[in-house]
């Protein structure tokens, strides 16, 4: 064990990837379809989703969230893990780019197992509470516009069982986090969330360096 992370050069991710990821072919596809997109950034790291895959199987998820769909790739991982009778509620606000998404999760055979919910995150969430979905998700993941994180955050608290997973991308913002000459809107949102739910006492907590930074709660 190390004291610290070893810097992970362009080789050192290749080789991790050789040696660890397990993409099916139908995700490798969509992954290489959404890569010449204007917005191809938005997607998901391949070992991250194996990753978020593996703790949706670990702790036996049954119904999820996801906010922020893009083309659909890290839902489509999270299906691929969830039980026949599994459901993701998956929360955009894009017909164009969840259109990309619906076409593979049919390919793919997954498509019984997500309820797609156009419209802003916000809305789907407080519906889902007024439904009467409090305390019963075991599993979310967000990934969507960074001045939104807090209140995403809040509501899926509401929603999530107790040892329920939360899951969070780009909370590292490619360094900016820690660059004070960075002011712009996304970068000051995530710096207060990083710093509110690091003093979360309702949660366990550990962000971790791994791609834009990722950080994991688990509801006491």
């Amino acid at each position: 064990m190390s004291a610290k992370n070893i810097p992970v050069t362009d080789e050192l991710e290749q080789y991790v990837r050789r040696v660890s990821l397990r993409e099916p072919d139908i995700l490798a596809k969509l992954r290489e379809e959404t890569a010449p997109l204007p917005n191809a950034s938005m997607q998901s790291m391949p070992e991250q989703c194996q990753f978020m895959a593996q703790l949706v199987h670990l702790i036996g998820a049954k119904r999820t969230i996801e906010v922020g769909v893009f083309t659909g790739y890290s839902a489509l991982w999270t299906a691929s893990a969830l039980p026949e009778d599994g459901k993701i509620v998956a929360c955009d606000v894009s017909e164009e780019w969840t259109s990309i998404a619906r076409r593979y999760w049919k390919q793919a055979g997954v498509e019984h197992k997500i309820e797609l919910r156009l419209g802003p995150a916000i809305q789907t969430l407080d519906l889902l509470l007024r439904e009467g979905g409090r305390g019963s998700f075991d599993f979310a993941y967000i990934d969507a516009d960074k001045e939104n994180y807090a209140k995403y955050y809040e509501r899926i608290f509401e929603l999530l069982r107790p040892r329920g997973l939360i899951l969070v991308d780009n909370v590292l913002w490619s360094g900016r986090v820690i660059d004070d000459s960075a002011q712009d809107k996304d970068t000051r949102a995530l710096r207060a969330f990083n710093l509110s739910v690091s003093q979360d006492d309702r949660v366990w907590l550990t962000l971790l360096p791994f791609g834009d930074g990722l950080t994991m709660l688990s509801k006491k």
